[in-house]
């Protein structure tokens, strides 16, 4: 493509030569990706700058710049205001608008949105649809998956993906969409088809300013829906009408609303939920029709996730037999709510929670079913919100019997440190402190006896620890599993 081309679609540019004849062959923001023929985006970000990286652009092969202060060059450059917006542009221009004619599902809130979305991609395969996933996981194109970095990735990586999934015959995207995220502008170009809010609860404060700012930023996925409609494009929002924010997403979109819940009157509704260790079984409403499900998503938390699926199911036509043979056949997803396989007499229960929120979701769902003890082993992360700290220790003595606080994901901050923060204020003393995670994960397993419940939170699926600025492996499932066999032996 024309290097001319790509950046007509930018309303303001100078260049400090000619670029008529240039040919760019790719787009990159990181300089050690930059092959022969490529266009060198220069994103400022919170520890290195883009800019800083030009010489070695240049030397993997960059034939243009795109920045937004002053630099050294001996290849053309091409300077706009703001680069991380023009990245969004030129790269949606480059990748050729890959989400205009691909349905979108954007899922956004505290908890539940890596669930929500493999739900959504059960449901649309049950629907014999290929579908294209995006998130904290991994991404997914069909049966092909590959490691992801961020829950939702840069305006570069999402538009590439997009363009694969497209030229991969993908019936409909489904992603993640982070408030971090949103408020960086990482997924501008998204042309969304339905957004869906899980609910929100404290987490990334130390990001945004306050709660209010958090919300804020959750509520762009739903003005970015647009303000027009086109007849054979509808555009929905799904939302959580049990959350307290419900109301204030409603009056950030202008497209149509769909309501799910559980206690508000919603349009689509869980009814006679019925939980146990096993299954969970209710009857979903919808304004198509009602069903009975009987799935083996565990616990009221699943029961939200599978409403909101359905409800973004039901937007883009999926009828409501599909949905329920998609919800009734579904195994699980991936460190959520996940059981330790093992002949033990006991349960060990792995999952993502790291909110004080999700954190008692889960330990709720625990205590609905569970006849004796429950241990819980969980930490907090270090360089993250700090306020949330003593709130997930006080929630975990509320539910459990006995807590081992313990470290997540310390990075550079001292895990003795955080665990402080966690543990200052209590004053009940059920409870250890063990900073390694493998001693506290085998302790808990060395206290359960016969019927008791075990839960290691925080990590879920993830199998690193990130200690510093290095990633050990780590993995909350397989370190249990050999102390259940330990203990078994």
């Amino acid at each position: 493509m024309k290097l001319t081309d790509m950046i007509a679609t930018l309303p303001f540019y100078r260049t400090n030569s000619d670029i008529s004849d240039i040919d760019i062959v790719a787009v990159e923001a990181d300089s050690r990706k930059v092959r022969p023929g490529t266009l060198f985006v220069c994103i400022k970000g919170f520890t290195v700058d883009g800019h800083d990286f030009i010489p070695e652009a240049i030397e993997n092969g960059a034939v243009a710049i795109l920045a937004e202060k002053d630099v050294s060059s001996s290849v053309p450059v091409i300077y706009v205001s703001d680069t991380s917006r023009a990245l969004a542009i030129v790269a949606t221009h480059f990748y050729d608008y890959p989400t205009n004619n691909m349905p979108l599902i954007g899922v956004t809130g505290t908890n539940g949105k890596t669930t929500t979305t493999y739900v959504l991609e059960t449901i649309f395969n049950h629907y014999d649809k290929k579908t294209g996933l995006i998130g904290t996981i991994q991404l997914k194109i069909g049966d092909d998956t590959r490691p992801i970095q961020n829950t939702t990735p840069n305006a570069l990586f999402l538009q590439k993906a997009f363009r694969e999934m497209r030229d991969q015959d993908v019936d409909v995207g489904i992603m993640e969409v982070s408030s971090h995220a949103l408020d960086m502008g990482r997924v501008f170009g998204c042309d969304y088809d339905v957004a869906v809010f899980t609910n929100l609860s404290q987490d990334h404060l130390d990001y945004h300013k306050n709660m209010d700012d958090y919300i804020r930023a959750k509520s762009l996925l739903f003005s970015q829906l647009g303000n027009t409609y086109v007849p054979n494009r509808k555009k929905y929002a799904i939302i959580n009408h049990d959350d307290p924010h419900a109301q204030f997403l409603k009056t950030a979109s202008a497209q149509h609303i769909i309501t799910y819940g559980c206690r508000n009157k919603s349009q689509v509704m869980a009814k006679d939920i019925r939980l146990s260790a096993s299954e969970t079984r209710f009857t979903l409403h919808t304004p198509v029709g009602s069903v009975p499900i009987k799935s083996k998503l565990i616990g009221t938390f699943n029961v939200y996730n599978m409403l909101a699926a359905s409800a973004a199911a039901i937007a883009l036509g999926v009828e409501l037999p599909i949905i329920k043979q998609a919800l009734e056949q579904m195994e699980g997803v991936s460190g959520r709510f996940e059981t330790v396989a093992s002949d033990a007499s006991f349960t060990t229960i792995v999952d993502y929670a790291h909110t004080p929120d999700s954190l008692e979701n889960v330990l709720q769902t625990i205590k609905e079913f569970s006849t004796r003890n429950v241990y819980v082993v969980v930490g907090c992360g270090g360089d993250r919100d700090k306020t949330k700290r003593p709130l997930m220790a006080s929630v975990a003595l509320k539910y459990a019997d006995w807590a081992i606080f313990t470290s997540d994901n310390p990075r550079t901050e001292d895990p003795a440190a955080i665990l402080a923060d966690m543990t200052a204020d209590l004053q009940q003393t059920n409870y250890d402190v063990i900073i390694d995670r493998k001693q506290a994960i085998e302790q808990a397993i060395d206290c359960a006896d016969a019927d008791d419940i075990v839960l290691i939170a925080g990590k879920g699926h993830e199998t690193y620890q990130q200690i510093g600025h290095k990633k050990y492996p780590f993995d909350d499932r397989k370190i249990a599993l050999e102390a259940i066999q330990t203990k078994e032996n």
